[in-house]
């Protein structure tokens, strides 16, 4: 996984952040007590501190002082660069996009089958405009073909994605007990709290018996675990099968395929990196802001 990746993951999360407060913020006489999560009443205190009170308005109006032009910015910035790359016709790469939300998922721990569509959705968004983003910013950058040839004959294999597998497991020291588990499970019991509740692996138990991701080559997985998982479907789970460790019954989270990469799919992902290193200021998208026509209440930007 390389830095500016990782950068670019953080400031998506700070992004996401701020639009959230931004929310509150779009319409100023609008009733912004419906959007919390608690309950809010704007006449009273929302808190008291040896009865020195702050109220609802206190509050709000701190907030967008803090905020504001921040959050405001940043719903421009997206604006921007979505409706240049449209503009333009920028296509990204869809296998450089499933690359990186593997990668997000590796990280992620275990979400349910109701979770996985709208979270793909959510970062696929961001990876896209960090991708328009440095493609707009870059363009006009030219960038040797011999420097792109070296940069992936260097790197190219950290584009690599071995396929992974997503795993929790209950070790159980005898068959009649993975047998009652496995009854238990085919009428509906959940294999988290019947981790918590059978299995003997201390270092999992109270994660209802998340291993987390692993490949074909992982060593600290069990040479069978692998060979077993990679048979079932996902959110399902095997029957008990003898470990060295015990009678072991595993479950299949989620299963993300191999992703490789020639030469040319890299290359125009290659050149945006490296063009990326000739740019001195600070990279945003508010070097975009003279492509298009923005006005917003914050004056001249």
């Amino acid at each position: 996984m390389t830095r500016k990746f990782l950068f670019g993951v953080i400031i998506s999360l700070l992004i996401t952040n701020l639009t959230t407060i931004g929310v509150w913020m779009v319409e100023r006489n609008q009733d912004l007590s419906e959007n919390f999560s608690v309950q809010v009443n704007k006449n009273e205190a929302v808190a008291t501190i040896n009865n020195k009170e702050i109220f609802y308005d206190d509050w709000i109006g701190a907030l967008e002082g803090n905020f504001g032009e921040q959050v405001l910015k940043d719903l421009i910035n997206k604006e921007v660069v979505f409706q240049l790359a449209k503009e333009q016709g920028i296509d990204i790469n869809q296998k450089l996009i499933d690359r990186e939300l593997s990668l997000l998922f590796t990280m992620a721990g275990v979400l349910t089958h109701d979770e996985i569509e709208p979270q793909i959705e959510k970062w696929e968004q961001r990876l896209l405009y960090r991708l328009y983003m440095e493609e707009l910013l870059t363009q006009d950058i030219s960038v040797d073909e011999g420097a792109i040839r070296k940069y992936y004959e260097n790197h190219g294999g950290q584009y690599e994605f071995d396929e992974s597998i997503q795993l929790s497991h209950i070790i159980v020291n005898d068959r009649e007990t993975a047998i009652q588990i496995t009854d238990e499970l085919n009428a509906g019991a959940s294999f988290a709290a019947l981790a918590r509740e059978y299995s003997i692996d201390e270092n999992t138990k109270s994660d209802g018996g998340y291993l987390g991701f692993y490949t074909e080559t992982t060593e600290f997985l069990p040479s069978d675990y692998f060979s077993k998982a990679i048979e079932l479907e996902e959110h399902t789970y095997s029957e008990p099968f003898v470990t060295s460790n015990g009678i072991a019954i595993l479950y299949l989270h989620r299963r993300l395929p191999s992703i490789s990469f020639s030469y040319e799919e890299l290359k125009p992902h290659m050149k945006r990196e490296l063009a990326l290193e000739e740019i001195e200021t600070v990279i945003s998208a508010d070097l975009l802001w003279d492509k298009v026509d923005v006005d917003w209440i914050y004056g001249n930007y």
